[in-house]
């Protein structure tokens, strides 16, 4: 009987896991090459998803301050920053100059559709998501204030830390 319940159990923690993580939506990165979302990740390491869109000053802010320490933030904790724009399909054609206008060395997909941004639950831009190291989410927030990248890094900190990593 300790068996079957423990299989059970087994099967359940699976299951439950298995809606963790990220949903499937096929997005296009600025160079045209198809990425399914479902398969982001940073090699076991925490990874940080953005939604912005090129309009959204505060969006535009966020990334600018993250670009400002995203060097730093790599050589001490290997994090990643996938930037996802939902700017529309008339306006997608704005976001690679932006992107290489301020250097940033993200990934960068485009939800055009906003799919994965409503997959993901998201109502209002900027929002942030860390992803740990094993694909679940860990943290979720909308809104920018300055200062405001300062907690991203410090709860990937916790997350590598929580782990027992470092890079």
């Amino acid at each position: 009987m300790k068996k079957i319940i423990f299989s059970i159990l087994v099967l359940f923690g699976i299951f439950v896991s298995s809606f963790a993580q990220l949903p499937s939506v096929v997005l296009k990165d600025i160079n045209g090459k198809s990425v399914d979302t479902a398969l982001l990740q940073n090699d076991g390491k925490p990874f940080i998803i953005s939604f912005f869109a090129t309009w959204c000053k505060p969006c535009n802010r966020e990334l600018k301050a993250i670009s400002e320490v995203y060097a730093d933030w790599q050589e001490e904790t290997g994090v990643k920053v996938i930037a996802i724009s939902i700017d529309q399909a008339q306006n997608i054609q704005k976001v690679k100059p932006l992107v290489d206008g301020n250097g940033w060395e993200y990934e960068v997909l485009l939800d055009p559709n906003s799919d994965f941004k409503r997959a993901m639950g998201v109502n209002l831009i900027p929002h942030v998501f860390i992803v740990d190291g094993d694909g679940k989410i860990a943290m979720s927030r909308s809104g920018y204030t300055e200062g405001g990248e300062e907690h991203l890094i410090e709860k990937v900190r916790e997350l590598i830390a929580a782990k027992g990593e470092s890079k």
